[in-house]
């Protein structure tokens, strides 16, 4: 028996929520993968893993939000917490390569398209096995070309988001970016929930059950809390709002030169006094 979907119960409320979580989180991650290239190498691995910490639970968030608003008729939802929060593991991890390489290597060319490919395909990772999470009285299908186009939406916009990340530009251009990544990221979402479809066995009686919501809201306290967090961190650092260091380095500076000079030594310094000798005949006072 095929099922009725209905991925928007709550009417715009799920989508539009969504849509600025996923934007939230790209903002956090963007600046934080700009901040990352603006300090030594001792510092760059704290502020890119923050950065893909931050655009991984924004997308998981996005995610689930929406599917508060998913519901089959006829047909109780039920989600496994530990396939849950593995998805939003691999969002983590496979976002985190991504940066890594575009933080590390730039980003253009091949560093760039590898970076981007790999984090298109952790969205799309965290979409689908997300969506295996979710049990019910039936199965999923999908449509296979619908779903090569979500996961093409997804590796657009990660390469366009990373991109942006490498150009180490102001606020505005990260806001920007990341409103474009959240279409993005959403697009995909709903793309791939269009070639969905649910067959249901009809060997369950319907049960009233909870609703998505009141099942997913517990669930995405944690991710919530992290992102204020990180938005709090971005916030309180002076760079992240410039994007450019505040003092201009030594060596850097238009009449400095860039070798470091030796330290101080006053010993050096003392002056032997100098005697001067005077040729001629000897005085009596001089003998």
């Amino acid at each position: 028996m095929q099922g009725t979907v209905d991925g928007f119960s709550y009417g715009l409320v799920t989508p539009l929520v969504a849509y600025l979580m996923a934007c939230l989180g790209g903002a956090l991650g963007l600046r934080c993968t700009t901040r990352s290239m603006l300090v030594a190498h001792s510092w760059r691995p704290g502020w890119l893993a923050l950065g893909s910490a931050a655009i991984g639970s924004g997308i998981w968030t996005m995610h689930f939000i929406a599917m508060m608003g998913f519901t089959v008729r006829g047909a109780t939802i039920h989600y496994d917490k530990p396939m849950t929060f593995a998805s939003l593991a691999v969002a983590i991890v496979m976002v985190g390569v991504g940066i890594f390489i575009v933080g590390y290597k730039g980003a253009r060319g091949t560093a760039l398209f590898t970076g981007g490919t790999i984090t298109g395909l952790g969205i799309a990772s965290m979409h689908y096995l997300g969506m295996a999470s979710m049990h019910l009285d039936g199965n999923l299908e999908y449509d296979t070309l619908t779903v090569g186009i979500s996961v093409a939406i997804a590796m657009a916009a990660a390469t366009a988001a990373l991109w942006a990340a490498g150009q180490v530009r102001g606020l505005l251009w990260s806001v920007g970016a990341s409103l474009v990544m959240g279409l993005a990221v959403s697009g995909m979402h709903y793309t791939g929930m269009a070639g969905l479809s649910v067959h249901l066995h009809g060997t369950a009686e319907p049960t009233a059950g909870e609703s998505p919501a009141a099942l997913l809201a517990p669930m995405l306290v944690g991710p919530l809390a992290f992102l204020l967090l990180a938005g709090v961190v971005v916030m309180f650092d002076p760079l992240m709002v410039m994007g450019k260091p505040a003092v201009v380095p030594v060596e850097h500076r238009p009449g400095i030169p860039a070798h470091v000079h030796a330290p101080h030594n006053p010993r050096r310094l003392r002056l032997r006094p100098r005697t001067v000798e005077h040729r001629g005949s000897r005085t009596p006072q001089n003998r």
